[in-house]
């Protein structure tokens, strides 16, 4: 036998979940609702601080470009990259010039943009707000506050939990080894009462070295150890040694597949975003050894949070998410994994149209984006939004009011990943209150 086909009986034996840190996870139990060859993946990039996202997408001419520009003055976009959507735009729709290989994507309708999104309990007007007619998200403007309301996917209440896992468990797929994975820690949008994320980094898994049996002086402690996992005489303690030295080698083994593993070389660059993306694309091409049917994917890109310098420092940042979405879609393309990962964007908040100065403070509704083969790429979807300052999507100070709510964004999604219709309610609550609850990019 081979050793690739060893680590494969490795990791699918039943030996259980991660690491010391992973012992809330559950033991190792394979689906019985979704087929041998049905393998899909989400990957989720967190725009962390609040991407000015309307700046991603600016009109080219007439009425909506002399409104845009009198509104973002000296933070408008110029020579934006023209878009032929299918659905026409008033005014055309370019791209920010830092996007350019969003743009190819595009038009190989292999991207797709969500537009006129934000955190919404219900449909709501500049009126609403006014009359204060319909309730509003808590806490909107607050990092950290939006930052777990997106990855909820719902209002917060006294059992919060992602909506990341729900999906898994929805689908018996939350104790499934491998299954759910960040590239950047703890998160709220993969964790729940019966799931937490598995972390990995760059260089692959943290492996404690005392156990590892990799340095002599550590054999000692490495014994004792096991001998504590192996010789409790209460079941309750033969029970959790049990699930800790498993996941010891469930851990191991899978270090040992990604070591393994096609390094994909060629085609990532030096940026954290592509390394982590990089390392999301190998994980995916062990997702057999594991014996994955679903996996949910994590990672975040800091400093969207542009109070100041944002001309220069938002452009920088685009052009990084460019090249690494570019770059990861090529390398699901070389895996032919293309039509099985969907990659999309979230970000807490949009930004203000107004200008501080150099920047821009926190908005509301903001633009995201949606890549993989199983996208319905090449057009935008929701409703891009004029951007008016003190227009009628004009809460106050340039922050615009959503036309789409962020739970339609994420049933879009759910729905692909295999969440029925009818139990898309049950995942994200106020979708109850929205005629319409998925918007078509998939």
């Amino acid at each position: 036998m081979d050793r690739r086909k060893f680590l494969g009986m490795c990791l699918k034996g039943g030996v259980s979940m991660a690491a010391l840190t992973q012992l809330q996870l559950q033991a190792f139990q394979g689906s019985t609702s979704i087929g041998d060859d049905d393998y899909k993946a989400l990957v989720c990039v967190f725009l962390s601080g609040g991407n000015d996202s309307l700046n991603m997408l600016v009109p080219l001419e007439g009425e909506a470009r002399s409104l845009y520009e009198a509104s973002r003055q000296g933070l408008a976009v110029t020579n934006p990259l023209a878009l032929s959507p299918y659905t026409s735009q008033e005014g055309g729709v370019g791209l920010h010039n830092s996007l350019a290989s969003l743009q190819n994507l595009f038009a190989e309708k292999q991207l797709a943009f969500v537009t006129g999104v934000g955190s919404l309990i219900a449909p709501t007007t500049q009126q609403d707000v006014i009359n204060k007619s319909v309730p509003l998200p808590l806490h909107l403007f607050s990092h950290n506050k939006q930052q777990a309301t997106w990855m909820y996917g719902k209002e917060q209440s006294s059992i919060n939990t992602g909506w990341g896992a729900r999906l898994l468990e929805r689908l018996e797929q939350a104790e499934q080894f491998g299954g759910n994975i960040s590239l950047s820690g703890m998160n709220h949008w993969q964790t729940s009462v019966n799931s937490m994320p598995f972390s990995l980094s760059t260089n692959g898994i943290s492996q404690i070295n005392a156990l590892s049996g990799r340095q002599e002086r550590n054999e000692h402690v490495s014994d004792l150890f096991n001998r504590v996992l192996t010789g409790q005489k209460n079941p309750l303690g033969q029970a959790y040694g049990a699930r800790v030295k498993a996941s010891i080698d469930k851990t191991s083994a899978m270090n040992l597949a990604l070591q393994e593993s096609d390094p994909i070389d060629g085609v990532f660059s030096g940026s954290v975003l592509s390394r982590r993306l990089r390392t999301i694309a190998r994980t995916i091409s062990i997702q057999s050894q594991l014996g994955c049917k679903r996996q949910v994917f994590y990672v975040s890109m800091g400093g969207f949070d542009t109070h100041g310098n944002q001309n220069r420092s938002h452009a920088s940042l685009l052009g990084q998410l460019s090249q690494s979405l570019s770059e990861f879609n090529q390398a699901m393309t070389y895996l032919n994994q293309q039509n099985n990962v969907t990659t999309f964007t979230m970000s807490e908040f949009g930004r203000t149209l107004t200008s501080n100065g150099n920047g821009t403070d926190h908005g509301w509704a903001g633009n995201h984006i949606v890549m993989g083969g199983a996208v319905n790429g090449g057009d935008l979807y929701g409703k891009l939004l004029t951007q008016h300052l003190n227009g009628p999507r004009d809460t106050r100070g340039g922050r615009l009011i959503p036309e789409v709510a962020n739970e339609q964004y994420f049933a879009t999604l759910a729905r692909w990943f295999g969440v029925p219709d009818s139990e898309l309610v049950d995942i994200f609550p106020n979708l109850a209150n929205f005629n319409q609850h998925t918007l078509g990019f998939m």
